[in-house]
């Protein structure tokens, strides 16, 4: 024997060293090159004659050294070492896991957690599931819940959901639902519970382009940014979904004109320039050139004539109501009237009786204004015959035509013929205010002259101060406007943006 110890040293056979040693009742030569070598064929061997002869701690220990884990677990059940039993099972293999989870769920001292570990680690995740939430292990859950792919299986990723649900945490919920491919009850938990829908969120929604469903989760998912204010986030999924008339509308209910102005001009689309025009339109397009340019240019797009001729009668109106500036206002009629007469659209031809009408009684008014270089009179008559027509106001404010008269009178010094104009105009017009139309200096002139104050009294007679149905305005607002139409006109566009400007 020590001869083939000799030969098997030299020849570095572990194995049969620890076999000649064990056989020779040398446990402790045959540990000690176990130990020092590693050898795993020692190692099983030197564990098999431990377990022979009951030394229980030796054997686990070479057959762990031995990576023989299901040998070493069968004997840690055996004998009841439990805390080494949970420490191989954690090193071993799935079967050995389920094994000791087995063990541990089922023997007399239930010890459920570990068991639920096991499980997990062994990938039977429903197993483990169902112990924690047999043992109310609300952090196992949790652990298990934030691992799960969308491999897993459907019905065990509802249950943790719905866990999740039950305990208050939603966007746990929504984030597991979603890995799970489970985007409509996601997004329907979203909008019940208000989970916010951020930007991250929103991506992990959105489906390869591939993908049948995608179009229709997306527009699923900008309903609920909507819902939640989120604008900007809506019209960027509405338009990944297509629907660019939703994402348009988005875009309005987020007020950014920059935006909404080149969303139009890429979309190319009738309705969303019609839109993004009638958005415009409640800005303050008098003072901004290139709002009204693009206005303009959105309407003219459309081809939606009737609201392009609807807009020039706008500017014409905030012409004659802010500025009483006609020529302006004819410009702008003239280009709604032409607009009108290039379109074979049925709306838009029912606007041009009106619209016609109204041009001419413009141009008559203006033409009727130059009449007074030459002839006074015969121009006083035609202003009287203007105040006879009774759809006049429709096109000529009645308070501007008395103006012009009362201005004529004053300025020839027939101051009575003056106050009796003014005294008219309040009968036609009771709620009207003189400061309005007609010039600070006119009225101190006639005041002075005839002694009676310019205003609007209970009894409807004439008096200082007063009102006016349009504009409340006073004397110094009046002088103040005044001076301001002295200087130049630059509430319209500078750079021509329509042939009236």
């Amino acid at each position: 024997m020590e001869t083939a110890l000799q030969f098997y040293e030299a020849a570095h056979d572990h194995l049969s060293l620890v076999r000649v040693y064990c056989y020779c009742n040398n446990l402790q030569k045959a540990a000690d090159i176990a130990n020092e070598t590693g050898d795993r064929a020692a190692c099983y061997h030197l564990a098999r004659q431990y377990e022979n002869v009951a030394q229980v701690k030796e054997a686990i220990h070479f057959f762990t050294r031995a990576q023989a884990f299901g040998n070493a677990i069968r004997i840690c059940k055996e004998n009841g070492h439990e805390d080494q039993l949970m420490n191989l099972a954690l090193v071993a293999g799935p079967q050995e896991q389920i094994d000791a989870a087995r063990y541990f769920s089922s023997n007399e001292r239930r010890q459920l957690p570990k068991a639920v570990m096991l499980y997990h680690k062994a990938g039977l995740l429903s197993k483990a599931v169902d112990l924690a939430f047999k043992s109310g292990q609300i952090s196992a859950v949790g652990q298990i819940a934030g691992e799960l792919d969308e491999s897993a299986d459907p019905a065990l990723i509802q249950r943790c959901a719905q866990y999740f649900i039950s305990n208050g945490q939603y966007d746990r919920a929504v984030s597991l639902l979603i890995t799970g491919k489970q985007y409509s009850d996601a997004l329907d938990l979203c909008v019940e519970h208000n989970v916010w829908v951020t930007e991250e969120l929103a991506e992990r929604f959105t489906l390869p382009k591939d993908e049948s469903a995608r179009n229709q989760i997306l527009e699923k998912v900008a309903e609920c940014a909507y819902a939640q204010d989120n604008y900007k986030l809506a019209t960027k999924k509405f338009t990944q979904a297509g629907n660019k008339v939703k994402a348009m509308k988005c875009l309005l209910k987020s007020g950014d004109t920059e935006r909404i102005v080149y969303f139009a001009n890429v979309c190319r689309q009738r309705e969303i320039y019609i839109m993004a025009a009638n958005y415009l339109q409640s800005l303050d397009w008098r003072k901004e050139p290139d709002i009204m340019r693009n206005i303009i240019q959105f309407y003219s797009r459309a081809k939606a004539t009737a609201l392009l001729a609807g807009f020039y009668d706008s500017c014409a109106q905030v012409e004659i109501d802010e500025f009483q500036n006609y020529e302006k206002a004819a410009g702008a009629l003239n280009e709604g009237y032409k607009a009108l007469m290039t379109s074979s659209d049925p709306q838009a031809q029912e606007r041009v009786p009106a619209f016609q009408y109204k041009l001419e009684k413009v141009k008559q008014f203006l033409g009727i204004k130059r009449m007074f270089a030459t002839d006074g009179d015969s121009a006083i008559q035609e202003l009287q015959e203007l105040l006879a027509d009774p759809n006049i106001e429709v096109a000529v404010r009645q308070g501007d035509i008395y103006a012009v008269i009362v201005e004529y009178y004053a300025s020839n010094n027939n101051f009575k013929s003056a106050l009796g104009a003014l005294q008219e105009m309040k009968s036609k017009l009771p709620k009207a205010n003189p400061n309005y139309y007609v010039e600070a200096q006119t009225l101190q002139a006639i005041s002075r002259t005839t002694g009676v104050n310019f205003g609007r009294t209970e009894n409807g007679g004439l008096d200082e101060g007063g009102s006016e149905e349009e504009g409340n305005a006073s004397e110094e607002e009046v002088v103040e406007e005044e001076e301001e139409d002295e200087r130049p006109q630059q509430h319209f566009a500078h750079n021509g943006s329509a042939k009236f400007f």
